[in-house]
């Protein structure tokens, strides 16, 4: 699963934007125990989460007029103009242009071809997230879109992704995996197709937990929705589908023992 080694195409970065801060900190602590750090007064109240004093994400408010609260997920690229090149020659379109972040990297953000948002980072001093695949941090990353192999091509021709299927309920599910290094080791996430209910292509997060049940316990208590009530998937662990209280959609994992 993830780490934070951060090869070519794994993902290295996550924030929120939401339109409160202060209402999207106060679910997400009361959740995950999480910390919020500034990141001064010249980034327009963006800040870190901490768990332990390791980064496991950002947040930050919404910037766009329209724009609806979400997690973004960010790729590791090596270079950031030539990732945003091949987007546009691929049928992507360009969200925000690379722009250099104040020395700690280099950000841009894109939708796919099938309206599924994401975003690059190429690492400068900050190199990505401090904590993964642990309690209460990032442990896999999850593309829904309508057509599963179309975006496996779009996405292996930015970064050279592997895929490789795996019979779920009701579909088949491909699991993704970084160009280099063993399958099961270079794997940090997976693409399905839309489920009956869902309209929009989207990537979404999953936090690895001790204890699937009592977060979504929490996200209730909190104001949160619960999307997807806690399961079992066999060989993978218990999973919930969550959303926060602006709506942005999240998900929790307690993988099984052999897959932590």
């Amino acid at each position: 699963m993830l780490g934070t080694d951060f090869r070519v195409g794994s993902p290295n970065w996550i924030d929120l934007g939401s339109p409160d801060i202060d209402r999207a900190f106060a679910f997400y602590s009361a959740v995950f125990g999480w910390e919020f750090m500034s990141a001064g007064p010249e980034a327009g109240g963006y800040g870190f989460l901490q768990k332990g004093g390791r980064t496991v994400g950002a947040l930050g408010k919404l910037g766009e007029e329209g724009a609806r609260p979400a997690w973004m997920v960010y790729f590791r690229s090596d270079d950031v103009q030539a990732t945003r090149n091949e987007v546009v020659a691929r049928g992507g379109a360009v969200r925000a242009e690379p722009m250099d972040v104040m020395g700690e990297g280099w950000m841009a953000q894109f939708t796919d071809p099938q309206g599924a948002e994401f975003a690059v980072w190429q690492p400068g001093r900050t190199k990505g997230l401090e904590r993964a695949s642990e309690d209460d941090a990032l442990v896999w990353v999850e593309l829904h879109v309508p057509e599963p192999e179309a975006a496996i091509g779009f996405y292996g021709a930015l970064f050279g992704w592997r895929s490789q299927e795996m019979d779920a309920p009701g579909m088949t599910y491909r699991v993704l995996s970084t160009a280099d290094g063993e399958l099961e080791e270079a794997s940090f996430g997976g693409v399905a197709p839309l489920q009956e209910g869902q309209r929009d292509a989207r990537w979404v997060p999953y936090f690895a937990v001790a204890d699937a049940d009592a977060v979504a316990a929490a996200v209730t208590v909190h104001g949160g929705q619960v999307l997807m009530p806690p399961a079992d998937v066999p060989e993978v662990g218990r999973i919930s589908w969550l959303a926060d209280p602006a709506g942005a959609v999240f998900a929790v994992l307690k993988p099984n023992p052999r897959q932590a």
